[in-house]
């Protein structure tokens, strides 16, 4: 009975895949909800999302003052960790804002899943807890009206599909 179980554990484990069997299991508040092209939800919490590769950059933007300093993880790195493959992807805010690209139009390895901001973690209010963010001044082409819009605030559910 016991072999059992731990031959069924060790199978759930590798279905998962390395990389997400290394993911901790959300403790504290759950920030993103990704959605595999199967519908399996996959929850994350700030640990989950703080254990990823984290990157940092300092940027200006449209609707903040000033240089702001954003710290996250980037998007391919999400979706490598995760096993995540997908061509559409659709980005929803906690107010019902979506965005639906393909992985190109995204960008999805210059994109930035922004966790927090000038060094603190980020509320609703202040656009997060989760803010999909460029930098923007490193390249005109992430100052254009798509790359604007494809920066999505209060970010929380991520879909995926072909």
């Amino acid at each position: 009975m016991l072999r059992r179980a731990l031959i069924a554990g060790c199978a759930a484990l590798l279905a998962l895949g390395p990389a997400r069997a290394d993911l901790p299991a959300p403790i504290g508040p759950v920030l993103l909800v990704v959605v595999n092209r199967t519908g399996e939800e996959i929850a994350l919490d700030r640990a989950a999302l703080e254990k990823l590769p984290q990157e940092s950059f300092n940027t200006t933007t449209i609707w903040t003052d000033g240089a702001q300093a954003f710290r996250g993880v980037r998007l391919a790195t999400l979706m490598a960790a995760l096993g995540l493959k997908g061509r559409q992807i659709t980005l929803v805010a906690a107010n019902g804002y979506r965005v639906q690209r393909d992985a190109a139009g995204l960008q999805v390895d210059a994109a930035l899943l922004a966790t927090s901001r000038n060094g603190k973690p980020m509320s609703l209010r202040e656009k997060g807890p989760l803010w999909l963010v460029y930098d923007y001044d490193s390249d005109p082409m992430f100052r254009t009206e798509v790359s604007y819009a494809n920066s999505i605030w209060q970010l929380d559910r991520i879909l995926f599909a072909d």
